[in-house]
């Protein structure tokens, strides 16, 4: 889709737009009266993981989008089915536990955790069901564009011959066919374990055996066949196996068989008194490993008395199958989206180096103390934050480097340059999260690394996670020592930072260095800090001071001046916040909200949310940098207002169990990037758009996302304002300018 060719710095300048997804100029519709949604009332709240399944459909509906590339097109039913795994692992499996126990208790929305699964399971099948028809959908395109699914009975001679080969050198060995019967019991599952489940007849005698052939996770699940030029032609791998049963079953024809696929409770229950942390949390990962099943896949049709074992050796009830007539563990497609085809996925695109950088030789240090800058991931590179902690490795007149790592990738950069520092006899601390979920394996790997190399290495609390992302780099100049601070929103991970739309932040400003200190002392030591002059960290203060911010907002508002709050994170569930943000819209504050994923507030209702507008974006790249910017008695966008970024969405475990960071940048470009350019387009964008209406249901204009403002373009084919040092902010377009700017 084209961008709309920008070369004004002023918002008046844009097409006008009456689309519902633009914010920043078209009319707030009109509020609606919803009985029972008022203060006080549970109907005052969307469920959260009803919420959670809404933003699953909506990335499920990309696959659908005629504007997405074919193969990020399935892409898109990949990351939902790997959604929704995770959803049954984390967050269904804690409702079964708490419904089991005959807990009853309420959640905000007033459902219990039984009334939860029972519409958690009419909407995730319904999700499933989706997914499948998706998927056959792209199947038939798939086809049309040379990729094809091929199946048992379309194989060729010299198709077979091949398949021979592949199965007896690279699936083979791997293999391990097991019988049921009394003296072979029926086998532990892992999860997401996908097994086919054979009836086999003994050919000399018609004696039955009943045998599971797990098929193993560490081989492609996609064969791929010999092609012509330009055509890509898979087999199913277990297919593959069907094929080649004779090698594994001699003597033995197949009378029927079914595929099923399970998912474990993958929760940890981690003693807090643990004397040795990482020793308790080895051990609680190998529980996690046989974790009850809380979801089972099966084929569609399985053969009655295959169904019933497996059902019953599981120990799942019935309202816990899912009968599947399709593909099951669609999640591997993702192993489709091939390189090969770059006519048939996103353009590619290079992240940009902030010119001042460039202007300093590539000096990370001399570019931040000329002034604080702010870079906008992915669309500027993530590789200057790696290069900011490789040169404070290097660099002789670093002392000292503090980290924290919640999720970083396998050979992590970042964690190598830590090592090296160490190595070189610099002091390094290094603050691992090992509670960081389905990270806690690799966390722990690299924790070791770092401490055989000499960094402190700590763990932080057991109760709370730390999530705060913050690198200090305390650096001798002449006869004093700055301190390099660098505050993100996301993880530390240079392979997600591709795909995340996330804001890094580097200052060597006095009082957000002391501020990172002492967050670090904290973390090591327990001791909380005291004064912190830049920086609000829950569980201390964070939730506190937003609510205050937005009962100051609503002081102006009350007082004539103008008010409003412009709001960006991945999740807002937290009651008291929204109880907050409910009480400011009815002073007359005006509160627009861009929300990628749980949404608990209900915009837009009569008495309760007039004054508030929430949307959604969903696009190339997933958003997750969380902004909130305050008008500060003179609206929005002003030099005067009050803006953040954070490490925290708002739910209840990042204010009130997680160690977080609200982050107020004072720098006039930094504040002016974020809102007029950032926010901004994020408010006005209407190709990626989805607007939350007062019944809880997303609306997408289609009219508008066929053509309309799509912000990742904008960002992509646009200069940011911070970081430009000689070359200058003139050809950088502003979406929205400063009230306070003529």
């Amino acid at each position: 889709m084209p961008l709309i060719p920008l070369t004004l710095t002023d918002f008046d300048a844009l097409p006008a737009s009456s689309s519902s997804a633009n914010f920043l100029s078209a009319p707030r519709p009109d509020p609606v009266v919803i009985e029972g949604a008022e203060p006080g009332s549970p109907d005052r709240f969307f469920n959260r993981e009803l919420s959670w399944l809404a933003f699953n459909w909506r990335v499920l509906e990309e696959a659908e989008n005629p504007a997405v590339p074919l193969l990020e097109r399935l892409r898109f039913v990949s990351i939902s089915a790997n959604n929704l795994d995770e959803f049954y692992t984390v967050r269904v499996a804690g409702l079964r536990e708490l419904a089991r126990e005959g807990n009853a208790t309420p959640a905000a929305d007033g459902l219990t955790p039984a009334q939860q699964l029972v519409l958690i399971d009419t909407d995730a099948r319904a999700l499933m069901q989706a997914q499948q028809r998706a998927f056959a959908t792209l199947r038939r395109e798939l086809e049309s564009a040379g990729i094809h699914i091929v199946g048992r009975n379309r194989l060729t001679r010299s198709d077979r011959t091949y398949l021979e080969q592949v199965f007896l050198t690279q699936v083979f060995p791997v293999l391990s066919p097991l019988a049921i019967d009394p003296a072979h019991p029926f086998p532990f599952i892992p999860n997401t374990g996908l097994v086919q489940a054979l009836k086999l007849e003994r050919r000399s005698d018609g004696k039955e055996l009943r045998a599971l052939l797990p098929i193993p996770q560490q081989i492609n699940r996609f064969v791929r066949l010999p092609s012509k030029s330009g055509e890509h032609r898979f087999l199913l791998l277990e297919d593959l196996l069907l094929l080649h049963l004779g090698s594994l079953f001699p003597g033995y024809k197949l009378t029927g068989d079914c595929q099923f696929r399970v998912l474990r409770d993958s929760d940890l229950e981690v003693e807090e008194e643990a004397e040795d942390l990482v020793r308790e949390f080895e051990t609680a990962l190998k529980r996690r490993r046989r974790g009850e099943v809380v979801r089972l896949k099966i084929s569609g049709g399985a053969p009655d008395d295959l169904r019933a074992v497996i059902s019953r050796e599981l120990r799942v009830s019935e309202d816990e199958i899912i009968e599947i007539r399709g593909m099951i563990g669609i999640v591997d497609l993702k192993e489709l989206v091939l390189d090969q085809r770059p006519d048939l996925l996103w353009p590619s695109y290079t992240p940009r180096v902030p010119e001042r950088v460039q202007d300093h030789d590539g000096d990370m240090f001399r570019a931040i103390a000329q002034k604080d800058m702010l870079l906008h991931h992915p669309y500027e590179t993530f590789d200057m934050v790696v290069r900011f902690l490789q040169q404070a490795a290097r660099d002789p007149n670093v002392l000292a480097i503090k980290q924290t790592l919640y999720r970083t990738s396998h050979d992590s950069p970042i964690v190598a340059a830590l090592c090296e520092a160490a190595e070189d006899g610099k002091s390094v601390t290094a603050l691992v999260e090992l509670k960081a979920r389905f990270d806690e394996a690799a966390n722990i790997r690299q924790s070791r690394t770092l401490e055989r190399s000499g960094a402190h290495v700590v763990y932080g609390f057991v109760n709370y996670k730390t999530h705060a992302k913050i690198s200090s780099v305390v650096r001798r100049e002449g006869d004093r020592l700055v301190t390099y601070s660098h505050y993100g929103t996301g993880n530390y991970h240079p392979i997600t930072a591709r795909v995340y739309t996330d804001l890094s932040y580097f200052t060597c400003d006095e009082a957000l260095g002391r501020d990172a200190t002492k967050v670090f002392n904290y973390l090591s030591g327990y001791a909380p800090p005291q004064e912190l002059e830049n920086l609000s960290i829950s569980p201390r203060d964070m939730k506190a001071d937003i609510i205050a911010m937005l009962e100051a907002e609503a002081d102006h508002a009350r007082a004539g001046r103008p008010a409003q709050v412009w709001i960006k994170m991945n999740a807002l569930i937290e009651p008291e916040v929204i109880d907050a943000l409910y009480a400011a819209s009815g002073a007359g504050v005006q509160i627009m909200c861009v929300i990628r994923g749980i949404c608990g507030l209900r915009p837009g209702i009569q008495g309760l949310s007039e004054n508030i507008r929430v949307k959604s974006i969903v696009g190339r790249f997933l958003e997750h940098s969380r902004i909130i910017c305050f008008g500060n008695g003179h609206g929005l966008p002003s030099s005067e207002a009050r803006v953040f970024i954070s490490s925290a969405d708002w739910m209840g475990r990042n204010l009130n169990r997680r160690v977080e960071t609200l982050v107020e940048c004072h720098n006039g470009t930094v504040k002016e990037q974020i809102v007029g350019q950032i926010m901004a387009a994020n408010l006005y964008d209407e190709a990626q758009s989805w607007v939350l209406q007062p019944d809880g249901q997303f609306h997408r204009d289609s009219e508008a996302a066929a053509g309309g403002f799509n912000c990742h373009h904008f960002f992509m084919q646009n200069p940011s304002l911070s970081g430009r040092g000689s070359a200058g902010a003139d050809d950088v377009p502003r979406l929205a300018r400063h009230r306070d700017v003529r």
